[in-house]
C-alpha cells in the first residue's frame, strides 16, 4: 500500500522554496499505489473517499489529484462508473508503461535515455534527409522558440518546442521514429506537470539556442553534429529533471535537512489549484 502522505490536505515547499500544493503530493502517492497494485490499462480503482482514506489525505484534495491525473492521462473518470486505471491504445509494452512513475528519478532518468536514443538518431537522419521545406519548417520552429524564450512566454515556448521536436521528427522520413518521439514526449510532459508546475525548470533561452544549433546542422547536412547537439539537448534536460527530483526527495516527508517540518508559503501558490497540462519545461 503506498505511504500516506505527510500532512493529508495540506501542501509542502521543496528544497527550492517553491510550495508544494497537497494535489501534487498525493497524486505522486496514487501513482506509487496503481503500481504496487500491479493495476494496469482499464482496472477500476476504489471510490475517491476510498482513495482518501488509502492515502490519508482529505477527499478534496484526492479530487484534486484524480483530477490532474486525467488530465494528464494517467487515469480516466467515467460518470457513475467510477476511477480506471487510464486505457492504452497499444499492447504490452503500454501496458508496461501504465507504471512509469514521472516524479521517479529511476523512472525519469530510463525515459531520458531511451529519449537520448531515439532522437539523436532522428536529427542524424533529419539532417541527411531533410527536404529543404522541412528544413526551413526545423528553422522557424527553433526561431520561434527563442522568441518566445527571450520573450519569457513559457507557453509560446512550449507550443514551438513541441513544434520543433516534431518538425526533427517529421524530416527524419520514418513514422515510427517520429511516432516514438511523440510519445516519449508525452511521458515527459507528466513529469513536468508534476515536477515543474509554477516554475520554469531551466533556462527557455538556453534551450531555444539549442534548437538553433540543431537547425543549423540540418541545415548544413552535418548528420554526426546534428545528433551530438540533440544528445547535448537532452542532457541539459536531464541535468533540470535530477536536479527538481532531488529537491523533491530532500523534502519528501515535509523536513528540511535540521528535521524541522518546513511550513508552506501560501503566499506565492494557491493550495489546491490544479496544474495546466500544457505547461512544459525547457526541452
Amino acid at each position: 500500500m503506498a505511504a500516506p502522505a505527510q500532512v493529508p490536505g495540506a501542501g509542502d515547499d521543496d528544497a527550492s522554496g517553491r510550495y508544494r500544493p497537497g494535489y501534487e503530493l498525493v497524486a505522486e502517492q496514487l501513482l506509487n499505489y496503481i503500481a504496487e497494485q500491479n493495476l494496469r490499462s482499464g482496472d477500476r480503482l476504489p471510490t475517491e473517499q476510498g482513495l482518501a482514506q488509502i492515502l490519508g489525505a482529505s477527499r478534496n484534495v484526492t479530487r484534486e489529484a484524480v483530477k490532474v491525473l486525467a488530465a494528464i492521462g494517467r487515469l480516466s473518470v467515467r460518470r457513475g462508473a467510477g476511477i480506471f486505471v487510464a486505457e492504452s491504445a497499444g499492447g504490452l509494452v503500454d501496458d508496461e508503461l501504465s507504471h512509469f512513475r514521472p516524479t521517479s528519478m529511476e523512472h525519469v532518468l530510463m525515459l531520458l535515455d531511451y529519449r537520448t536514443v531515439i532522437e539523436s538518431e532522428t536529427a542524424r537522419r533529419a539532417a541527411a534527409l531533410a527536404t529543404p521545406i522541412e528544413v526551413r519548417a526545423i528553422r522557424e520552429c527553433a526561431e520561434t522558440s527563442l522568441v518566445a524564450a527571450r520573450a519569457a512566454d513559457g507557453y509560446g515556448f512550449a507550443k514551438a518546442d513541441a513544434a520543433f521536436h516534431d518538425a526533427v521528427g517529421a524530416a527524419a522520413h520514418n513514422l515510427f521514429l517520429r511516432s516514438s518521439v511523440g510519445n516519449v514526449r508525452r511521458l515527459a510532459s507528466q513529469s513536468d506537470v508534476l515536477l515543474f508546475h509554477g516554475d520554469a525548470p531551466g533556462s527557455l533561452e538556453v534551450a531555444a539556442g539549442q534548437h538553433l544549433a540543431i537547425a543549423e546542422a540540418v541545415t548544413a547536412g552535418e548528420a554526426d553534429l546534428a545528433g551530438e547537439l540533440m544528445v547535448e539537448h537532452i542532457a541539459t534536460t536531464q541535468s533540470q529533471f535530477e536536479r527538481k527530483i532531488r529537491d523533491r526527495l530532500f523534502n519528501l516527508d515535509g523536513r528540511g535537512a535540521s528535521g524541522t517540518p518546513v511550513r508552506p508559503s501560501r503566499s506565492t501558490v494557491a493550495a489546491d489549484e490544479p496544474p495546466s497540462p500544457s505547461e512544459t519545461s525547457a526541452s
